[in-house]
């Protein structure tokens, strides 16, 4: 009598066995001409035999699980397939094809998902870069794309990478956050909103500034559906993220150079180009380099109420970066007239920081008051003022006045927005009342 092998009592290495026999048999190039439907009843059919073959006791759902995995790796992501469509996910990191981690709620977590080989990532890869007709190799070894559904796509290959491809998808939600769930995340307050909805009612020029993942698009989406219905707005972005709902929207994207090295548009043509399509408002998904001065010229030009975002961890680094990446586009500017170009362009600044725990806060409602000598003023109206680490590791803190109340405040009322100027009183002075 021979002795059972507990390999093939294992169902999981049995469904493993199958799936490996499936896609070895399937005609990959004959299966991608047929729709989804019979590709469906053809590989139900194969995994119907292949687990006779086994002799694998699989209950239906778990049939249909297996077809529905070779169905992923034909059409769409393969093993990344059921982390795209899970919503609570906010990023994919492949860390080599053994190793896939994803960010949900701001944390860090290892999945079970993982590719065969470095073969199996690369085809994965390869499907993702040559539908928006790119293309991946050792002379091209890094490459960003997007998805039909938005995300943003990032892969790099050896020999860059030195242990094997890599890559890196930030997903965002089919509906974007609304000021009302920010509030309701304790983001930010209801009084912050408010203040923020008249910022941008009033025309200031904001500028968002945060970290990698600090939810940065996330407070510009919200920002932007403050704007009237009755304006035509134009975006400028490296890569569409912006969800915006207004009706007189126009988007533009910059295109990276192609296999020759040539047809590159940068972000700086477009901001120079936009201000040729009469905008109301402009809106920059993320300054990062020489189209700093152009942004802000277009706000010292008639062009206010425009926004946008820059990756710095507090205010005043969001404005010195602001000085250095003017001082890339090499026009001999002197500091003191980039720095007087900018105290004149921003008015506020809003820093959102991702916590130790995850969550994402508005720690700094800033404006940019003037000059002292060479030296751009600021101050802070409201602040995130951390208390200390909870037993679960959850930041502790509140959201608190600085007392101040903001030299725009005038600007606001004379655009119709009248805020109760008791929410600028500092706690303490509230509390003596």
């Amino acid at each position: 009598m021979a002795t059972p092998n507990p390999m093939r009592n294992d169902l999981s290495s049995i469904k493993v066995a199958i799936h490996h026999k499936l896609i070895q048999k399937l005609d990959l190039e004959r299966i991608n001409q047929m729709d989804r439907n019979s590709v469906k009843i053809e590989v139900t059919e194969m995994v119907e035999a292949l687990a006779a073959e086994e002799n694998a006791p699989m209950t239906l759902t778990e049939r249909e699980r297996l077809s529905q995995e070779v169905l992923d790796e034909v059409f769409g992501l393969g093993p990344l397939e059921p982390l795209m469509k899970d919503h609570t996910i906010s990023d994919i990191l492949v860390n080599t094809y053994k190793n896939v981690y994803i960010e949900r709620g701001g944390l860090l977590e290892r999945t079970s998902a993982s590719f065969r080989n470095d073969a199996h990532l690369m085809s994965i890869i390869d499907r993702i870069v040559s539908a928006v007709g790119r293309r991946i190799d050792e002379s091209s070894p890094m490459v960003d794309a997007r998805l039909a559904d938005g995300s943003r796509v990032n892969a790099i290959i050896p020999p860059l990478s030195i242990d094997g491809p890599c890559l890196s998808i930030r997903r965002f939600g089919r509906d974007p956050l609304t000021a009302t769930e920010l509030v309701e995340n304790d983001s930010l307050t209801a009084r912050m909103v408010e203040l923020l909805r008249g910022c941008v009612y009033s025309r200031l020029n904001c500028l968002v500034s945060g970290g990698t993942g600090a939810g940065k698009t996330t407070l510009l989406n919200v920002l932007s559906s403050f704007i009237s219905n009755r304006e035509r707005i134009v975006t400028v972005e490296d890569a569409a993220e912006l969800q915006l709902h207004q009706d007189h929207v126009v988007r533009l994207e910059t295109r990276p150079p192609n296999v020759e090295g040539k047809g590159a548009v940068r972000q700086r043509e477009l901001v120079i180009n936009c201000l040729r399509m009469r905008p109301d408002r402009i809106i920059v998904g993320e300054v990062r380099g020489e189209e700093a001065l152009d942004m802000l010229q277009a706000m010292n030009t008639g062009h206010d109420g425009s926004l946008t975002t820059i990756h710095a961890n507090s205010p005043r680094d969001a404005l010195s970066r602001l000085e250095t990446m003017v001082a890339m586009a090499n026009l001999n500017i002197p500091d003191s007239a980039i720095r007087r170009q900018i105290a004149s362009a921003i008015d506020i600044v809003v820093q959102v920081t991702r916590l130790s725990d995850g969550k994402r806060r508005v720690t700094n409602l800033a404006e940019v008051t003037g000059m002292e000598g060479e030296v751009v003023t600021m101050q802070d109206i409201f602040i995130y003022k951390k208390m200390g680490i909870g037993e679960n590791g959850e930041v502790l803190g509140e959201f608190m006045p600085t007392g101040i109340r903001p030299k725009f405040a005038e600007r606001l009322v004379t655009s119709g927005i009248h805020l109760p100027m008791e929410m600028f009183e500092h706690p303490s002075l509230s509390s003596v009342r």
